[in-house]
């Protein structure tokens, strides 16, 4: 009978050991990634036959860059600084197919957004009036006009001008550089895109939906046989060769003779690729009854996208972007609110304090904030032939220390207070200026780290290398930015006014040295949570004729959020209105619009999933180990091990010590304060959470999943976000002042999920530990709640329809029979009474431990005395 007795045992426990280890292997997996990609490669048609244009992704768009790429081209060639020979030119059109090219549907010319060039201040301008425009210039007597002649092409040197056509029907047919729908600073058109020597080239591309084009209609729903879809829009690449619009060769090489891609004699060498959007609005019912989300913009991007999910399945949750700390101070002053994104928890900033009753935080996207940049080389005369065959292309990396990117937000390089030292003038208090390099291109250390730019020429203006586009406001990510330049040696030494290896200077209304700053206070960067512009300088531009002064937030304006920042930097449009307008009424200063391509440099702090959606570069930042590093899936990962805190465990710069954790990597938890929530209120933000936790966690462009610029939750944090939905949903409320109030953990080795007194929350990882209170339930209800529809329900039921079927769906079952047949067969391998606890190594370095309390009572008993 001991015997039987023995050898069941070891099959249960063998069984529930093989299964955890199959568990843990699954876990162990990092989350799938939604399958397919809709990239399009097409051919060149006529004379470029042999070019091949590659689309980077043509479904599931919304707005954000895309790449468009090419092989096979002719390099290309320039009359002066103008575009000449050789080039791309691409657009965005809407409308159905218009039937002419029977092997490359496409639409008619007349309904594509371009011809936007400047009308004014042209003299940089790499176009000549004609390539840039809808104007239709024939110099010569063709043998076909194609359509041309009907829009007053119909000699020689008479000038025509193909209309535009909006989807509202309305059509301007003349003046249409000056139309109603979109000018220089709102167009998507790429007028000029460079073909390298090699014959390739790459521009980045932003889509724009009918929210931000209206006159395309892109993404709109639209009704086609009684079925409501998005609706669907071109691209239209037309590559530019060296024949003017006769059909002949060039005769005159000194100016742009391509003429404009609209003109029928170009537009029959066009290639379209059709562009799918997401649904432009909402998805939700009108009149359904939202539940208000608020909070940190890192979340902006996977809300978007996880509501549009959501709401066909019966939930509607709103989201409003507001900072993180007024998100936590709004939150901390009326639970009622709803539920709130933060990346520290309530009580964390000085001016407000943690409410007393219980406050749940679960742990939903993993983001960052980064240094964004678009910069084109432009290199200086005498550079080396590796440089000049790189010219007008992009930068796609650059390394920056805490140091660098405190230069750039103390306003410390020289032309950072434009006009304050034009050659050997210094205004009154600006010496400190005098000798600092005039912008980040030419500072020697920033040279060190990025050789290629003691070759490379950048107009180091307030429009380029001379401070951060920021955004207005304060934010947790401002405060980690500025806590990463906090514990940098280097960075604080520089903002006590210690000079740099060269002799660079702080502008001393950043010092933290008392002494040295004007205002007689010193300057505290180690709780600072917004960018701030403390220099008072003002002056009338030097240059510029104008009669009205500007000041340092004219020449470095703030943008609304780091959305915007993003999204004005692929633009490559600071802002700064530089331009003066003596005759405008009153006379003004005015925004001389994007900057000339092939020479752009706008750098800007903004969010991952921003830089990601609007095809950014990132820089390389220095990490606490010494290392540069991007942000990337794995660097964010990374630095998430490394959280902690006895309230919320927080991924601080100083704490991300391991080599290849990114350094500005930030947590985002949803908080919620349950005491303070009807109880249809708790169950529709537990649904959302375990949305987020599952299918919210699948990377990929469709609607409901993980964006760009997130990387997936771990297994541990996943589960803890679960756990704490079900503390949320199932919460029984309790003395305000029961329980602890508090909870600790660092990294994976951490519990937990609320705080407060009272809190509750359950094991979880890279994170803190909360302790339940006596009257909060922590355990889940019988059967999961399904009230956020389809979805979430299968998302609580522990599977979702998306999930991929690959091997590892069987680890459990495999482990479970493997460990059942160990225990077993333990006593036939020289094994004699089975021992607990048990300890297995697992993937990824970590244990799992098989203690008595795993076990069923009855099959306790059966352990030997002590034991159990």
């Amino acid at each position: 009978m001991n015997r039987v007795r023995r050898l069941l045992l070891r099959v249960v426990a063998g069984t529930a050991v093989g299964a955890l280890a199959g568990f843990a292997v699954a876990q162990s997996a990092p989350p799938a990634s939604a399958a397919g990609s809709s990239a399009v490669t097409v051919s060149g048609r006529g004379e470029f036959k042999d070019m091949r244009f590659t689309v980077s992704q043509t479904s599931h768009l919304t707005s954000q860059a895309i790449t468009v790429s090419w092989t096979g081209g002719t390099p290309t060639t320039f009359a002066g600084t103008q575009f000449n020979t050789d080039f791309v030119q691409i657009m965005q059109c809407w409308g159905d197919d218009d039937g002419t090219v029977a092997s490359n549907p496409g639409p008619p010319r007349t309904q594509c957004q371009y011809g936007a060039s400047p009308t004014t201040d042209r003299t940089s301008w790499p176009g000549n009036d004609y390539d840039d425009t809808r104007k239709v210039f024939y110099s010569a007597d063709p043998t076909n006009y194609g359509q041309d002649n009907r829009y007053g092409a119909a000699n020689p040197n008479a000038p025509g001008e193909v209309p535009f056509k909006s989807v509202d029907g309305t059509t301007v047919t003349t003046n249409t550089q000056n139309n109603p729908f979109f000018n220089r600073n709102t167009t998507n058109e790429v007028d000029f895109a460079r073909t390298g020597a090699d014959g390739t080239g790459t521009e980045y591309f932003e889509a724009q939906t009918a929210n931000e084009a209206p006159h395309l209609g892109c993404g709109t729903p639209v009704k086609t046989n009684g079925v409501t879809k998005p609706r669907d829009c071109w691209l239209v690449i037309v590559p530019q060769g060296h024949l003017d619009l006769d059909g002949k060769p060039y005769t005159d090489h000194s100016q742009v003779n391509a003429g404009s891609p609209v003109s029928s004699t170009n537009w029959r060498n066009r290639v379209a690729i059709p562009l799918h959007f997401n649904p432009v609005g909402t998805n939700c019912a009108l009149g359904a009854k939202e539940r208000p989300t608020t909070g940190s913009e890192l979340a902006a991007d996977a809300m978007t996208s996880w509501q549009a999910a959501l709401c066909p399945a019966g939930k509607v949750y709103s989201y409003t972007e507001q900072g993180e700390p007024d998100a936590r101070g709004r939150l901390g002053n009326d639970g009622s609110s709803g539920l709130a994104f933060t990346t520290r928890a309530l009580g964390a900033d000085a001016s407000s304090a943690a409410p007393p009753d219980t406050t749940t935080y679960a742990p939903v996207a993993l983001s960052g904030a980064v240094i964004g940049f678009t910069i084109e080389r432009r290199p200086k005369a005498g550079a080396p032939e590796s440089v000049t065959k790189l010219a007008g292309t992009k930068v796609e990396s650059i390394r920056l220390t805490p140091r660098l990117v405190a230069k750039l937000l103390t306003e410390s390089y020289r032309n950072s207070p434009w006009g304050a030292v034009v050659g050997s003038t210094v205004a009154k208090k600006y010496g400190w200026a005098r000798n600092n390099p005039a912008g980040l291109a030419s500072d020697p250390e920033f040279i060190a780290l990025n050789p290629e730019f003691a070759y490379l020429s950048v107009a180091e203006t307030p429009a380029t290398d001379t401070d951060l586009m920021t955004s207005l406001g304060h934010s947790d990510t401002a405060h980690d930015l500025w806590q990463w330049i906090s514990t940098d040696k280097e960075a604080r030494q520089f903002l006590a006014g210690v000079p740099d290896d060269d002799g660079m200077r702080v502008n001393p209304y950043y010092s933290t040295n008392a002494d040295l700053n004007p205002t007689g206070a010193a300057f505290d960067p180690s709780n600072l949570d917004e960018y701030p512009k403390s220099d008072p300088w003002c002056t009338i531009p030097p240059g510029s004729g104008a009669t009205l002064q500007q000041c340092m937030t004219d020449f470095h304006p703030y943008v609304d959020d780091m959305h915007a920042g993003a999204l004005h930097t692929r633009r490559a449009d600071i802002l700064w209105k530089s331009s003066w307008d003596p005759l405008a009424s009153p006379p003004a200063f005015k925004s001389p619009g994007p900057q000339m391509v092939g020479s752009r440099f706008v750098i800007t702090v903004t969010d991952a999933a921003s830089a990601a959606r609007y095809g950014l570069q990132t820089a390389q930042l220095r990490n606490t180990a010494g290392k540069f590093v991007a942000p990337t899936t794995d660097s964010l990962t990374a630095a998430a091990k490394s959280a902690a805190g006895r309230t919320v465990a927080e991924i601080t710069p100083a704490g991300a010590t391991a080599k290849g954790a990114y350094p500005l990597a930030q947590l985002v938890y949803a908080a919620a304060r349950p005491a303070k929530l009807t109880a249809d209120a708790r169950r529709d933000y537990a649904a959302l959470l375990r949305y987020a936790a599952g299918t919210g966690q699948i990377s990929g462009a469709d609607p409901g999943r993980l964006p760009a610029g997130y990387a997936p939750l771990t297994s541990r944090l996943r589960t803890r976000a679960l756990k704490v939905a079900d503390t949320l949903e199932h919460y029984k409320g309790g003395s305000a002042h029961s329980g602890s109030g508090s909870s600790t953990g660092s990294g994976d080795s951490g519990t937990g999920g609320s705080t407060g007194s009272g809190s509750s929350g359950g094991t979880g990882t890279d994170g803190g530990t909360g302790t339940p209170s006596a009257g909060a339930s922590t355990s889940p209800s019988p059967q999961a709640s399904y009230g956020g529809g389809k979805a979430v329900q299968t998302t609580a039921a522990g599977y979702t329809p998306a999930d991929p079927a690959n091997p590892l769906r069987y680890a459990v079952p495999v482990g479970a029979a493997l460990g059942a047949v160990a225990g077993a067969g333990a006593p036939f391998a020289g094994g004699g009474r089975l021992r607990l606890p048990l300890r297995m190594p697992l993937p990824g370095g970590r244990t799992v431990t098989l203690v008595p309390d795993t076990l069923p009572e009855r099959l306790r008993k059966l352990l030997p005395p002590g034991r159990g």
